[in-house]
């Protein structure tokens, strides 16, 4: 099962990165960070549903996206085209990223910058704010409740946002019970990478009033924004659609024309 391949590879990773630079030394390095934009707050929007702009070279589930990936270049970009925040993923071995993508993001745009990555340990959410992260993602399916709310203290000690996210009821009850307030609903599977477009729909509905939500995954037409608009979400994460498209700042204005 490739989730298990890619959470195998991450333990390792996060070892050796422990081994590198240990969790005190990088703590340390940490005392004057202050992540100076909010990634919730640039999803509040009223009245306004959006874009989460993610910057991917390859997937597991699609293979190579982009072959000539700039990552700088594409996040200005989409900035200009409307983005109100940039996701940037950060596994190197199945999706083509680097922190060091997350970075120079950061540095050359004025957008909040997401890591997307498996998150397994809070060492990486410390990681996550040294590369000058706003916001790190946090998967239920992939975390005990212990981890994550290990993750989410770990968080609030950085001051970097948790957008936490989940795929069905059970992980949604997880979710709440830790006290989240940012939600990802995805519609993919992890397990299988198999989509399932109606998970928003099903979701949406029991999280409580005041919470922020985040449809991911599959998003790829028009009709596929207004639909999730529709259904209250406050903003959708698209990679693909966007990776794949030859105009990055064309493919939004296809997108969102008479939605913003």
């Amino acid at each position: 099962m490739i989730l298990d391949e890619i959470l195998a590879a991450k333990q390792q990773e996060v070892e050796v990165a422990k081994g590198r630079l240990p969790l005190e030394e990088l703590k340390g390095r940490l005392r004057s960070h202050v992540s100076q934009r909010s990634f919730r707050k640039a999803l509040a929007q009223s009245g306004k549903l959006s874009l989460i702009a993610e910057l991917k070279r390859k997937s597991p589930s699609s293979g190579m996206l982009r072959e000539r990936f700039d990552p700088v270049s594409l996040a200005q970009q989409l900035q200009e085209a409307g983005a109100s925040a940039l996701s940037v993923l950060t596994d190197e071995t199945f999706f083509g990223g680097s922190l060091e993508f997350l970075r120079d993001v950061q540095q050359f745009t004025e957008l909040p910058v997401l890591r997307k990555d498996f998150v397994i340990d809070p060492y990486q959410v410390y990681e996550a704010a040294y590369y000058q992260a706003d916001a790190v993602l946090l998967i239920v399916q992939v975390l005990t409740e212990d981890q994550l709310t290990q993750c989410l203290e770990a968080a609030l000690a950085v001051g970097v946002d948790a957008l936490v996210e989940v795929h069905t009821k059970d992980d949604l009850d997880i979710a709440l019970s830790v006290g989240a307030n940012l939600f990802g609903v995805n519609h993919r599977d992890l397990r299988t990478f198999t989509l399932d477009p109606d998970a928003t729909a099903h979701l949406v509905p029991k999280i409580p009033a005041g919470k922020l939500i985040v449809a991911e995954s599959g998003v790829q037409t028009r009709e596929d924004i207004q639909r999730l608009k529709a259904l209250g979400v406050h903003a959708v994460l698209i990679g693909e659609a966007l990776m794949t498209a030859p105009d990055v700042s064309a493919k939004v204005r296809e997108l969102f024309d008479g939605i913003w």
